[in-house]
């Protein structure tokens, strides 16, 4: 199975089950980066983090951000500096910059649409 078939899995059993789920996507790169645009990862309600957008720094901070979106509803759209002397400090030899959206997907069942 791809990563993104893993994401959308994810997505799907969260909707069967009447759970939330967010889903980050990087939307813009400036330089050197692990992913590129349109690489995604869900986040389930129990914190779990489904697919990549980066080589691991990333993540646990779009899972907390994840957490938030999904408390509050609201998307949110989080800007990383990837250089790694002053901010990660990681050595993956990424110097560049990354925008990431995160935003809940409602999940709509069958009833749902009926009753709209």
């Amino acid at each position: 199975m791809s990563e993104m078939d893993q994401v959308f899995e994810t997505i799907e059993e969260a909707r069967q089950k009447g759970e939330p789920v967010a889903v980050a996507t990087v939307v813009r790169v400036n330089g050197s980066a692990y992913r590129r645009e349109g690489a995604k990862l869900a986040v389930d309600a129990s914190g779990n983090v489904h697919g990549t957008i980066s080589g691991g720094c990333l993540e646990p901070d779009v899972a907390e951000v994840a957490k938030e979106v999904l408390r509050s509803g609201q998307p949110a759209l989080r800007h990383y500096d990837l250089d790694e002397d002053t901010v990660f400090s990681l050595g993956l030899g990424c110097s560049g910059t990354v925008d990431v959206y995160i935003e809940p997907v409602v999940s709509q069942t069958p009833e749902d649409s009926e009753h709209a």
